[in-house]
This record gives structure tokens, C-alpha cells and sequence, in this order.
């Protein structure tokens, strides 16, 4: 619905401080055309009144509202005169290790976590009618947010912006559409750490997001950086830089993540061999996807699997 909620980056000196959130406000007089960012977006309408395009398809919005958009989900808007916002733009890994010690007598470990969070907030984009009155006890948690986001003191002010955005998700919360998901104690995976990368909440490029798309959708391909290239209608060395602005990691770098998840799901949720499942995801030789996985699950296929049948 923003057009730009501000950028924790330094990018006139290539310094790029990663932060969990960052907070703005602003008022919109012109229309805002269809934009995806690479963060989860909160947007609370303060003054004013728009209409709001996006996976829900066209609808108003006024004081009082709440636009949830999932990263990667494009949205558009069109003021009716004006409207005020202000928007929290927040990383997906700091709202999933909150997922994660929010059920956490359920879940063990993060990507146990991002699996329950896919299953539960099945729609990427959602308009919260908080009312007025609700939405204005955020008012004074939401000023004193912007203005240490501003401040740019993360590290000084981290516990109170916490504490702020938990004070904001815990009126908001109740207003999310979720799927009922039947969760056990017995539920097992292991922690995927993740590659150093810059979170920019900024705009992704369209090419950024159908190379991700393409290799979600079709992990085990064989793909090559000039492949991928040629399907997004970019040069081998513009993907490579458009993609590493978007996601923090190369084409074949989040290529081996997702492969990595794929192999961690099918060594959890179903009896497939472990090389069998190394083909099924598109590793072939079976110490070089060893090491891959290890260095991103933390255990090799075999010892994953023995700790999931242990419990």
C-alpha cells in the first residue's frame, strides 16, 4: 500500500545495517501501483481513505484498518484524497523465531516453525477492521516506534522496540485470519541456519521474484545461473546482482536452501530412502548433497532421520 516504508540501509557508503523492523508514517496523495517487498508489512490507516488492490482483490480501507501483506505479495492503492499510514515493515526470520517461542511446547526447532506458520497464515494478504477506537490505542506505541526507527539506534533501543511491536501485535493479533492446524509434541525438525544477508525492505525486482518462484516450484531441475537468466529475460551477471539485492544470497545459494527444506520434509513426513530423497529434490551425488544439507540443517540426511524416529 506504501510505496516505500524507508530502508535501514546506508547505501550512499555500501553499509547495510540488518535490522528486525523499521517504522514509518506517511501521507498518500497519489495513486501507488503495484509493489512486492521482501519483508512481512503491517499497515495501520490512521487519516484518510483508500482503495487497496491486492490477493484479496479490490477493497476500501479507512481509519481504524489494518493491511497484513506477507512478503513477496503484491499490493496497490489508490487515496481517496489522501490517506495517512503508518507502516511497520518487518523481517520474516524475526516473526518466525517468534512463531517459533510462541508454540513452543509444540515446536522444536525453526523450521519445524516456518512449516506450522506456512499451514496457519494461509493468505498473503488481509484487511484487519480493528475499528477506530481499537486501532487508536496503537496511536502513542506506533509514534514512539517511527521515531526510534528514525533514531537508527538498534542496538541501544532493541528491547523497547520490541516491546513496542509486541504491545502492536498483541491488539492486532486477535484480528488475523488463521487455518486451524492440528500441531503435536512429537513434531520434530531441525534449525536451518540461513546465509549472512542484507534485509533492504525494499521494492523486489519482478525478475527477483519469478527466479525464486522457478526454483521453489522446481528444486530438483538442473539449474545453471544461464538457465534461470534466460528465463527471466536477464543477463547471467544482472540476475546475479538483482537476485543477491532481493534475498540476500545468490540463484544457486537459495537453491540449495530449498533443497535442503525439501529433503529435511521428505526425511520427516514420509519412509523414502535417503538417496532416493536426495534424487527426489535434485542432488545426485550423495556426499556433495551431504555436505550441503549438514551445512544448513546441521546434520547429515542419516543423523536427521535418527533423531526424528527417536521421538
Amino acid at each position: 500500500m506504501d510505496d516505500d516504508a524507508g530502508t535501514p540501509s546506508s547505501s550512499r557508503t555500501g553499509e547495510r545495517p540488518l535490522v528486525p523492523l523499521i517504522a514509518r508514517s506517511r501521507t498518500i496523495y497519489h495513486r501507488v501501483d503495484p509493489v512486492a517487498y521482501d519483508c512481512v508489512k503491517v499497515i495501520i490507516v490512521r487519516d484518510g481513505t483508500a482503495i487497496v488492490f491486492s490477493e484479496f482483490g479490490q477493497k476500501p480501507v479507512r481509519p481504524g484498518d489494518v493491511v497484513l501483506l506477507a512478503a513477496n505479495t503484491l499490493c496497490a492503492s489508490e487515496p481517496e484524497g489522501h490517506v495517512t499510514v503508518t507502516s511497520v515493515s518487518l523481517d520474516p526470520d524475526y516473526l518466525l523465531d517468534q512463531v517459533r517461542w510462541q508454540f513452543a511446547g509444540v515446536l522444536r526447532d525453526r523450521l519445524d516453525a516456518q512449516g506450522f506458520a506456512d499451514a496457519i497464515y494461509t493468505e498473503p494478504a488481509q484487511i484487519l477492521r480493528l475499528g477506530e477506537d481499537r486501532a487508536g490505542m496503537l496511536t502513542p506505541w506506533l509514534d514512539e516506534l517511527v521515531a526510534l526507527s528514525i533514531e537508527r539506534q538498534f542496538s541501544r533501543d532493541y528491547f523497547r522496540i520490541q516491546a513496542l511491536w509486541f504491545s502492536i501485535t498483541h491488539v492486532i493479533a486477535p484480528y488475523i485470519k488463521v487455518s486451524p492446524v492440528r500441531v503435536s509434541s512429537s513434531q520434530r525438525a531441525h534449525i536451518r541456519p540461513t546465509l549472512p544477508r542484507d534485509r533492504r525492505f525494499a521494492p523486489l525486482r519482478a525478475e527477483a521474484r519469478h527466479a525464486a518462484e522457478l526454483l521453489r516450484e522446481a528444486p530438483a531441475h538442473r539449474w545453471t545461473l544461464e538457465d534461470l537468466a534466460a528465463q527471466v529475460h536477464l543477463s547471467s551477471s544482472q540476475l546475479a546482482r538483482v537476485f543477491v539485492e532481493a534475498y540476500g544470497k545468490t540463484p544457486l545459494a537459495f537453491l540449495t536452501m530449498v533443497r535442503a527444506e525439501h529433503l529435511a520434509r521428505y526425511l520427516r513426513e514420509t519412509d523414502m530412502s535417503v538417496a532416493t530423497a536426495m534424487r527426489e529434490v535434485g542432488w545426485h551425488s550423495r556426499s556433495h548433497a551431504t555436505e550441503l544439507f549438514r551445512q544448513y540443517v546441521g546434520l547429515t540426511p542419516g543423523q536427521y532421520r535418527q533423531k526424528r524416529a527417536r521421538i
